[in-house]
């Protein structure tokens, strides 16, 4: 008998906060849950036995709700180990392998520091939940890290195979794309998608997930070797810029203050 497909769907909180919600069966796993009530709502409603919570980074939008979500269900919680987050049960670290269903190959943990000092991700091999790191079009702020470690960071996301599905903490895709085409202009895939995501949000739609292909093709903070970006990025620090690394500070920098 065949296992039954993972399903992958967000939970809106928040402002603008996306909790997810992978499912299997009756069995449910929850993504970095801000607040509980909505994930509860949904649990209860659908009659989901909760089998684990993981957790990106110790950001309060990211962890708030675990405490309140652990008394409806006593069940592990994984989490960065380099990061100060009470709730956790089980911290892990880069390359171990985080097995929370049945019939699942289990998620690779992947360091990417650079938002926060120990930021994780969790990769299935078609299912990337990156918390802070990467967004349709951008990328999370360096807070703890710096921008060396975020752009190495995100080099070794856009190293993952390209049908990649990418799941972000945020929807900040329109934002995110006024600035992509601020610094890319003449970049046609980026004026298409910038079209779709609007009528998507417009709909009441989210922009999330992403295939990696579409943030290769499109996300200035993955494209830094291109020659229109290095030339952006060197107008913005007001004098040439070689180094790809240094390109991205400039351009994150840029972001900052759009």
């Amino acid at each position: 008998m065949r296992p039954l497909p993972l399903r992958v769907r967000p939970i809106p909180a928040f402002q603008d906060n996306y909790i997810w919600l992978l499912t299997r069966g009756d069995e449910a796993v929850v993504v970095d849950p801000g607040t509980a009530g909505p994930v509860l709502a949904v649990l209860t409603a659908e009659r989901l036995r909760l089998r684990a919570v993981l957790i990106t980074h110790h950001h309060d939008d990211h962890v708030g709700g675990v405490a309140e979500v652990l008394r409806h269900a006593a069940v592990p919680v994984y989490g960065p180990a380099g990061e100060d987050i009470a709730v956790l049960t089980h911290r892990v670290a880069d390359g171990e392998r985080v097995a929370v269903l049945d019939d699942h190959p289990g998620f690779e943990v992947l360091a990417l520091p650079g938002h926060t000092a120990g930021h994780i991700g969790y990769f299935d091999g078609t299912h990337l939940f990156c918390g802070d790191v990467l967004f349709p079009c951008g990328c999370g702020r360096v807070f703890e890290g710096t921008p060396a470690q975020m752009h190495a960071a995100l080099a070794r996301l856009a190293a993952l195979p390209p049908a990649t599905q990418v799941y972000c903490a945020h929807e900040y895709s329109l934002a995110n794309a006024r600035f992509a085409l601020a610094a890319e202009p003449g970049n046609r895939l980026l004026q298409g998608r910038q079209r779709w995501m609007e009528a998507r949000r417009a709909a009441g739609e989210p922009t999330v997930p992403s295939s990696l292909r579409d943030e290769l093709d499109t996300n200035p903070f993955l494209r830094c070797t291109e020659p229109a970006l290095r030339r952006a990025a060197a107008d913005w620090r007001g004098h040439p810029i070689e180094d790809e690394a240094e390109v991205f500070a400039a351009l994150r920098d840029w972001k900052n203050h759009f």
